[in-house]
């Protein structure tokens, strides 16, 4: 939780300021769930790695991988958008979260591959279904459907490595749930 708590800061004082209502505290503990997936649609992508975190610190663990690769969609997305971005503000917090926040979630994802591969398909039916308030779909449409291709190929991989994963987990020592 350190590490997302530095974040957090980082969110605060840095160049990556979350766009809408939510406060980093409200996203990290303050805010019921309901309130914050009902404001994260406007909310910089970041507000959707804290939010992941959070669940998962919590036990929900697999809402929180759901969430985790909805962020990561909205934030690459972003990115991808916004290719001249200043490298230590915002490709710099997303390597930041990624690398934290993703080495557990994936980490936890990788023991149940079929329960993984259904997250990130939850996560691109929400992401095609919801507005996204923060980086606009219709102005970078080709931008859009780039980036979901790149976490459909992720998910195609997983299901199509399932078997070596699973030996790989076995020989690291890690557990395999599924």
């Amino acid at each position: 939780m350190r590490s997302l708590l530095l974040i957090a800061f980082a969110i605060c004082f840095l160049r990556a300021p979350l766009a809408g209502a939510l406060t980093p505290d409200q996203v990290l503990k303050d805010m019921p769930e309901a309130e914050i997936e009902k404001a994260l649609p406007e909310e910089h992508p970041s507000a959707y790695y804290l939010y992941a975190g959070r669940l998962f610190k919590e036990g929900k663990k697999d809402e929180a991988v759901f969430w985790f690769y909805v962020g990561q969609l909205r934030y690459r997305f972003h990115l991808k958008a916004n290719p001249n971005l200043e490298p230590s503000g915002d490709p710099a917090l997303f390597g930041s979260l990624s690398a934290t926040l993703g080495e557990q979630i994936n980490g936890y994802a990788g023991g149940n591959t079929k329960d993984w591969v259904r997250a990130i398909d939850r996560a691109l039916k929400w992401d095609a279904e919801t507005k996204n308030g923060f980086t606009s779909k219709k102005k970078f449409a080709e931008v859009y459907e780039q980036n979901r291709a790149g976490l459909k190929k992720l998910r195609d991989q997983i299901e199509s490595q399932t078997d070596y994963i699973r030996e790989q987990r076995k020989q690291a020592g890690l557990e395999n749930r599924g």
